[in-house]
Formats: structure tokens, sequence, C-alpha cells
């Protein structure tokens, strides 16, 4: 996995990811290290880190994104059986929200009833004519609609 540097002295996921700081590992291998995370929403959240020290998912290199979202399809889907749960929320913060500046993605395991609710985020409207230009912003911006 390639990065703009191999690790960030003072990152505490490269220093997990390096052994230096203790956590409860859950699954590792070339790509990532999988852990608890230590302030969990339920018993089981589990953070996905690349080995190498990235920022935010606009960082990864192309050729790691689909062996590290392979990894978090794996915990995801071994979550559920693994404790007795119904489900997994998934989830990934860049920038805003992201309380460690390395890349992570948080799997949660669910069942209903567990209380978690989604998010409350304030919803707006688009003024006339206001969606169709963000979507032609959108649209030129990622390619229109080719398939990668």
């Amino acid at each position: 996995m390639a990065s703009r540097s191999a690790t960030d002295d003072g990152c505490v996921f490269c220093r997990i990811v390096d052994g230096e700081v203790d956590a409860s590992i859950v699954f590792r291998d070339d790509h990532v290290v999988a852990f608890l995370d230590r302030a969990p929403l339920f018993a089981g959240h589990v953070l996905v880190a690349p080995r190498a020290h990235i920022v935010t998912l606009a960082d990864l290199p192309a050729p790691d994104v689909g062996p590290f979202w392979q990894r978090v399809q794996h915990i995801s889907r071994m979550l559920p059986p693994l404790l007795d749960a119904e489900g997994t929320f998934v989830a990934n913060n860049n920038v805003v929200s992201q309380s460690v500046a390395h890349l992570h993605v948080h799997v949660v395991p669910r069942r209903r009833g567990d209380g978690l609710r989604g998010f409350f985020w304030p919803r707006t409207r688009y003024e006339p004519g206001q969606a169709e230009a963000v979507a032609a912003v959108l649209r030129d911006g990622l390619g229109g609609f080719t398939e990668f």
C-alpha cells in the first residue's frame, strides 16, 4: 500500500500499526490493521485502517482502494454472526468529524432496537434551478456516467 509518507510519527493509528501503542487488534494483514474502537458505539465497534499513513479516502491510491474495501467488506460480513448482531453500520469521516487524521472506517454491529437512531443532519431545500445547476457541475466534474 503506497502513501505520501510511510508513517506519521505523531499519528496514534500509525503507532498502533507499528505495535507501539496497545490496541485490541482484531484483524491484521499486509493492507490493514483493524482494532476495537476505545469509545465504541456498541461492543465490537471496529476501526479498519490502512497500514500506510493515509489521511483521507481521497488520498488512498487507486490500486489500494479495492484491497482496502475488500477488508472492510469482510469485517462487515463477519461481525454479525460473530457477535450475534443483525447487521452493521459502516461509516467513514473525511476531515470533518475525523478524530484521527489517518483513514479509518467504522464497522459497528447493529441490532434492531439498539437505540442508534441515525444522523440528525439539518435538511434544506434547493432553490428553483439550483438542483439542476449543482447536478451539472457534479456530472461534469465526475465524468458523467462513465463506469470505472
